[in-house]
């Protein structure tokens, strides 16, 4: 069975115009998989006031932040202060919810991650989540505006023209080391580091 996944970053916008933008893609349901749902900068994003405003839209809202979020309570995830992605895939916590996402697609939902950062190149929910869900059931369309949308393809070829990475001419790795190696670094480079 073949689904479609999407994911949005709330970044700076009004809660007007995001609530457009999940109109505009037929979003039915939205999984918050920010560690912390609260900002200072963008109270509307907040994680009370966005679930009541999403339920008067007819939108439902999960928090999915503990178990998929990028500053992961286990402290087994870090090294040296900074959260490292490949440790958070490994827990059960983040498989969990990995299969709380694909249960909703399952059951009908159209439904869509949401982080705070607007360029999913910059977010863990490109970088961790999607990196951990894409395949051949799940198609993944990174939602920018209301006329753009990015596929989960074009973005990894994106992220590997902008990590300036090239095929080793003596080499016989495939394509797909090359992707798994711009994951491993834009990882590492947007990686949660606590202060301190």
């Amino acid at each position: 069975m073949h689904h479609i996944l999407f994911t949005i970053g709330c970044s700076n916008r009004s809660v007007e115009d995001f609530i457009s933008l999940l109109h505009h893609h037929h979003i039915t349901a939205l999984a918050d998989v920010r560690s912390v749902p609260y900002s200072r900068r963008n109270p509307q994003f907040n994680r009370e006031p966005l679930k009541a405003e999403l339920r008067s839209h007819s939108i439902d809202y999960v928090f999915l932040g503990a178990e998929l979020g990028a500053r992961p309570e286990d402290r087994s995830c870090y090294v040296d202060g900074k959260a490292v992605h490949a440790k958070i895939a490994g827990t059960a916590l983040f498989k969990n919810g990995l299969e709380r996402v694909k249960e909703g697609l399952r059951k009908g939902y159209v439904l869509s991650l949401m982080c705070a950062e607007k360029d999913p190149l910059g977010c863990h929910r490109a970088m961790l989540i999607c990196r951990n869900l894409r395949g051949r059931e799940i198609e993944i369309r990174h939602i920018l505006d209301a006329e753009a949308v990015e596929n989960h393809s074009d973005l990894e070829k994106r992220l590997v023209k902008e990590l300036k990475l090239h095929p080793d001419l003596f080499s016989d790795a495939a394509p797909s080391d090359l992707i798994e190696r711009a994951y491993d670094l834009q990882s590492d480079r947007i990686a949660y580091v606590e202060e301190g």
